[in-house]
């Protein structure tokens, strides 16, 4: 089955541009000019990724992506300005998976997407059909859906990533560079800010109290880890 790819920019030629490259690799491709209609496009519509740019008419990509992250764990990749680190930073806190500056190449918008429909597929495929239990916090891997006292805790597709590979090698310490490498890929040119940023609202979503965690903990000056201390 095709993959489903909405791309939402507000400069026309470059949506005709990604369009046009994406669907040469067989993948379907829905577009919009500003951010209400992304908004109503990713309400109506079932995605695999969602290429969103930050500035946009009517709503910022900013608003859009919080505002998706209250129905839908789709995968989100931002464009931002090229060098502005404070909308990369912005983007990950308001749900984002990843960022690509602008301008960019259309092969590394091509290879971002595949990477991270090919990760969602292939941990899909390896979790199978098995509810893991961890005190107060349940995993069902084969849906990748965490539920927190029965309640369903809404993760993106970084978060949960990031959650299922601590999980599986629990009280194993990995360093924020390990964990980009793990979850982002080697080729992935983010910096462990990154890291950093997923961790807090992980952190944020699943602890009672983020400031005394009890089940993503830090290992000062070396990383996290996962252990059940409840």
């Amino acid at each position: 089955m095709a993959k489903k790819v909405l791309v939402v920019d507000d400069e026309k030629l470059i949506v005709k541009g990604i369009r046009f490259s994406l669907e040469q690799d067989g993948m379907e491709v829905d577009y919009a000019y500003d951010g209400e209609s992304a908004l109503e496009a990713a309400h109506a519509m079932q995605y695999d990724v969602i290429l969103l740019d930050v500035m946009l008419p009517k709503m910022s990509g900013f608003d859009v992506c919080q505002q998706i992250r209250e129905f839908s764990d789709v995968p989100i990749i931002m464009l931002t300005a090229k060098g502005d680190d404070m909308d990369k930073i912005l983007g990950l806190e308001y749900g984002a998976d990843d960022y690509i500056t602008k301008p960019f190449n259309i092969l590394e918008v091509k290879a971002r997407i595949k990477a991270i429909i090919r990760r969602s597929s292939k941990q899909n495929r390896d979790t199978g059909d098995k509810m893991e239990t961890y005190g107060s916090m349940k995993v069902d891997a084969g849906s990748r859906r965490v539920y927190l006292k029965d309640r369903e805790i809404s993760l993106t597709t970084r978060e949960y990533e990031l959650l299922s590979l601590l999980i599986r090698n629990p009280r194993k310490i990995y360093s924020r560079e390990q964990l980009l490498h793990e979850v982002w890929g080697a080729s992935y040119p983010g910096d462990a800010r990154t890291v950093d940023v997923h961790i807090r609202r992980l952190r944020e979503k699943i602890e009672e109290n983020p400031s005394d965690p009890v089940f993503i903990h830090t290992k000062w000056g070396v990383g996290y880890y996962f252990e059940n201390k409840e």
